[in-house]
């Protein structure tokens, strides 16, 4: 089994502000590009699953196959292991992973999927094999990316430039790579994927629930969160910067006017039979 290699520090960590995000994720808002290749009987392996609402949902669309969520962080499975539990799922199971060296023998899985996590591991080229390495001849490796620089919005509320600015800086500071949606389909060739299709979609939050719902999960994750304290403890913001920057989420939040994107690149890779 290939051994683990050291993965970049989370920079969000899991703060409440940052579970409020992870868990309105769904399948639909974040796997659509997955769901039309699923099949009743899969075997699927969901990377970095966090609270798990995508692994749940994936595990209701193969009802007669299996899921199994794993995540670095322990403490974030008891919430995934409450959600199943309470959608009464039992085809579902959670376990402490590494993607860079994941604990399952080859060709295990027909679907490896990933959300929102190559942007955060040390070597992601590294996470590709391993990804391809545990699924089974012709089984789909599938991974969504956030990509930050082309994150959007209106209006123009000064603060938030300086904010994103600040997070690609901290982000790339602890090992990741913040402008990953960009990257999937290189990481993937460089992986020896070879059929690879890249697609793209964004998230939208536009109406006022959505923004007041965005734009305090942000003011609230940029003072209160594990990103908040290596920005400071890294010497990239001070406290005060960091409350600017809450102060400008809030303000783009208040704008009637406001709407914000998240695009996102996503690859659909299918393993050599």
């Amino acid at each position: 089994m290939p051994k683990a290699q050291e993965t970049a520090v989370y920079t969000h960590g899991h703060h409440e502000s940052v579970l409020r995000s992870h868990t309105w994720r769904t399948a639909a808002n974040s796997a659509g590009y997955l769901l039309g290749a699923l099949e009743p009987h899969m075997c699927v392996l969901d990377i970095g699953c966090g609270p798990g609402t995508i692994t749940a949902d994936l595990a209701e669309l193969v009802p007669d196959g299996r899921v199994t969520g794993i995540d670095m962080e322990a403490g974030v499975l008891d919430k995934a292991r409450a959600a199943a539990a309470e959608r009464g799922l039992r085809t579902v199971e959670f376990a402490v992973g590494d993607v860079h060296g994941l604990d399952f023998p080859n060709d295990t899985f027909d679907v490896v999927h990933a959300h929102q996590v190559l942007q955060h591991v040390g070597d992601p080229v590294q996470a590709l094999r391993e990804m391809k390495r545990v699924a089974r001849p012709s089984g789909i490796v599938a991974v969504r990316d956030a990509d930050y620089a082309a994150m959007t919005w209106f209006p123009e509320v000064p603060g938030l430039d300086d904010w994103l600015e600040l997070y690609r800086r901290v982000a790339r500071a602890h090992g990741g790579e913040p402008d990953a949606g960009r990257r999937l389909r290189s990481w993937a060739l460089a992986a020896g994927l070879a059929e690879v299709t890249a697609t793209s979609t964004a998230w939208t939050f536009s109406t006022t629930a959505e923004r007041e719902w965005w734009s305090g999960l942000w003011a609230d994750r940029t003072v209160a969160s594990d990103y908040a304290e290596r920005a400071t403890r890294g010497g990239h913001a001070t406290v005060e910067q960091l409350a600017a920057a809450a102060g400008a989420w809030r303000e783009w939040g208040c704008r009637e006017d406001g709407w914000f994107s998240v695009l996102h690149g996503e690859i659909l890779c299918r393993k050599e039979a």
